[in-house]
C-alpha cells in the first residue's frame, strides 16, 4: 500500500434508457431538482452524494452503476490498484472543470470509478 488513500464514494452514475422518466423518479427520490440538466447527462446534489443519469450509458457503454471513489492523486491511485491486480478500462481523462476520471475492472469484472478534482 502506498498510502494514498480515497475521500469515499461521493458519486454514483447510473445509466438510463429514458432520460425523462428517470430524471422524474431520481427527482422524487431525491427530493431536489437536478442541477445539471443536458440532454447528455443529469446531475443530483443530495445529502454531499453527486447522483448522476447517464444515457444509454453514454459513451463509455455503461451498463451498471458506476461508484465513483473520490482520491486527491487519480494517477497515484491507478498504479496502486493495477498493481493489486485491477485492470483499467477507461484512462484517467478530463470531463470538465478540471475533474479527472478513469475506471477500473476488479478480477471479477466489477467496475469502479476514480474521481479527482484539481
Amino acid at each position: 500500500m502506498t498510502g494514498s488513500s480515497t475521500q469515499g464514494i461521493k458519486t454514483v452514475l447510473h445509466p438510463v434508457s429514458d432520460l425523462a422518466a428517470a430524471k422524474k423518479v431520481y427527482a422524487a427520490l431525491l427530493g431536489v431538482p437536478p442541477q445539471a440538466d443536458e440532454s447528455y447527462y443529469v446531475g443530483f446534489e443530495a445529502a454531499g452524494q453527486h447522483i448522476g443519469l447517464v444515457p444509454g450509458g453514454g459513451p463509455q457503454g455503461m451498463t451498471s452503476p458506476v461508484a465513483y471513489w473520490h482520491v486527491p492523486d487519480i494517477e497515484a491511485k491507478l498504479a496502486e490498484v493495477t498493481a493489486a491486480g485491477a485492470t483499467v478500462q477507461e484512462a484517467a481523462h478530463d470531463v470538465g472543470g478540471g475533474r479527472l476520471v478513469a475506471t477500473v475492472t476488479d478480477p471479477d469484472g466489477n467496475v469502479l470509478g476514480l474521481l479527482q478534482d484539481r
